[in-house]
This record gives C-alpha cells, sequence and structure tokens, in this order.
C-alpha cells in the first residue's frame, strides 16, 4: 500500500489516505487539497509535491 499524509505538506494537517496506486493516491490527495484547503488551481508543482511525499505504507511503519 502506498500512503501519503497531508501533513507533510500542508503542517498541522492530520488527513491521509492509502492506496495501492500512486495515481489513486494522487487522486484523493488533490480533491482533499480542493475541498479542505481551498485550492481551486492545482498546478504541476502541487502534484509533484504530494507524489515526492507518497511512501511504502511498511516503510513509514517502520519509521
Amino acid at each position: 500500500m502506498r500512503l501519503f499524509e497531508c501533513g507533510s505538506l500542508v503542517p498541522g494537517c492530520e488527513w491521509h489516505t492509502r492506496a495501492n496506486d500512486d495515481a489513486e493516491v494522487v487522486r484523493r490527495a488533490v480533491e482533499h487539497m480542493r475541498t479542505t484547503h481551498g485550492e481551486t488551481m492545482i498546478r504541476e508543482s502541487m502534484v509533484d509535491h504530494i507524489k515526492e511525499r507518497i511512501v511504502d505504507e511498511k516503510a513509514a511503519d517502520a519509521a
């Protein structure tokens, strides 16, 4: 499973999501950015920042 924790991008946000593949994690994270953080325009750089912070869940548990 792949894991994204929003707090790694938006300090203080406790939202997270997990899915089998990065594309689904990114889709969910972008939707979260729109609905929760009020981002009306998701730039390519934002998607890149999300992708950089997606980790393997097992690695995150070990840390």
